[in-house]
């Protein structure tokens, strides 16, 4: 068996190491060497580059860099394109004196009334509300009325009530300060949509002059007569 397939192998690793091997050229029935193949004969394909693809232009992208003196620039300018719209605005808005942004109503004792609102970037005043607001006016007035128009101030933010109008009037019942439907002058008058006012006299016939801020939501002084029943009043807290 050993000498069988001595006989049947070494012929086949000679035949495979010695001869030449072989390719079929296309349109040939005969066999040739592989040292006569030829590419041309092969019809082997060639690679064309089209005259628009080799033409076409290089193009790298560019770009700019934004610097912190331009972006500075435009905060400032968009600053004061703020200022120059709410003076516009302001000045269309009815023929009183408070709708002016640079003239002070008169009758208007609010210290801050030339301050930039929070519509257009303002922040809060020394009483932490913020300016122009009807709360803050009407924390200033009570703070006016007890004798308080500087810093340390009786009254501000922490300890009477929230920015929100609307909360004051259950605020004054946590603090046990008194409310009523029966007005008194120094009171606030609390109204119901988010607005609060200042007691400034009652009438004869029982009709009540308030003083306020941002009524209209314009950022500015009113004064006007409602009738007593148009309000809850929140008696200036002790």
């Amino acid at each position: 068996m050993r000498v069988l397939a001595t006989v049947l192998v070494v012929p086949a690793i000679v035949g495979t190491v010695a001869l030449p091997a072989y390719a079929i050229i296309p349109g040939g029935a005969e066999f040739g060497a592989s040292g006569e193949f030829s590419l041309s004969v092969a019809e082997a394909q060639d690679v064309s580059v089209g005259a628009l693809a080799s033409g076409a232009p290089i193009v790298s992208d560019g770009y700019a860099v934004t610097t912190k003196a331009s972006i500075e620039e435009a905060r400032l300018a968009a600053e004061e394109a703020e200022r120059a719209q709410w003076a516009s605005e302001l000045a269309s808005r009815g023929g009183g004196s408070y709708a002016l942004y640079t003239v002070r109503a008169e009758g208007d004792d609010y210290p801050w009334w030339d301050q930039l609102p929070d519509d257009y970037g303002g922040g809060l005043s020394p009483l932490r509300y913020y300016y122009r607001e009807c709360v803050d006016f009407v924390a200033w007035r009570l703070n006016r009325d007890a004798g308080v128009t500087s810093a340390p101030w009786k009254w501000d933010w922490s300890n009477l009530a929230s920015g929100s109008a609307y909360a004051w009037a259950d605020e004054w019942v946590s603090h046990g300060w008194p409310t009523s439907s029966t007005p008194v002058v120094g009171a606030v008058a609390w109204f119901p949509y988010n607005h609060v006012a200042y007691v400034q006299s009652i009438n004869s016939d029982g009709s009540v002059n308030i003083e306020e801020y941002n009524q209209n939501s314009d950022h500015s002084y009113h004064q006007r007569t409602i009738p007593a029943g148009d309000a809850l009043y929140l008696y200036p807290p002790a």
